[in-house]
């Protein structure tokens, strides 16, 4: 069996939105801890958090442009994520989820744009 592009892409897309709503609304007193234990403002975890919800609602619209560019906010997102992780020292383990949802989200961009 051939899995279809869209497919995929979808598929992709489900996989990014469950996470991200796993993390930021289901296991949300961890983010708070930690971006307690990195020093981050709170401010700025309520910002991602809201950044990172949107984001994901844009890979669900029927515009192309919008879902390329919600996958790539993402994607930069999780950039700036591996660079906190790194620069507190953290164990490459943490980097994980970060370097998925990086590489998930550069799929889903590609994958839309060849299909534009």
């Amino acid at each position: 069996m051939i899995i279809s592009t869209f497919s995929l892409i979808y598929a992709l897309k489900a996989l990014v939105a469950g996470s991200i709503f796993f993390v930021w609304v289901v296991r949300y007193e961890n983010i708070i801890k930690e971006f307690d234990t990195y020093g981050l403002p709170s401010w700025l975890r309520d910002l991602v958090g809201i950044l990172k919800l949107s984001f994901t609602l844009m890979l669900f619209s029927s515009d192309s442009t919008l879902v390329i560019f919600g996958a790539s906010a993402i994607l930069f997102l999780m950039l700036a994520a591996i660079a906190t992780h790194l620069r507190v020292h953290n164990p490459i383990f943490k980097m994980v989820p970060s370097v998925t949802l990086m590489t998930i989200c550069s799929f889903i961009a590609i994958l839309t744009f060849q299909n534009f």
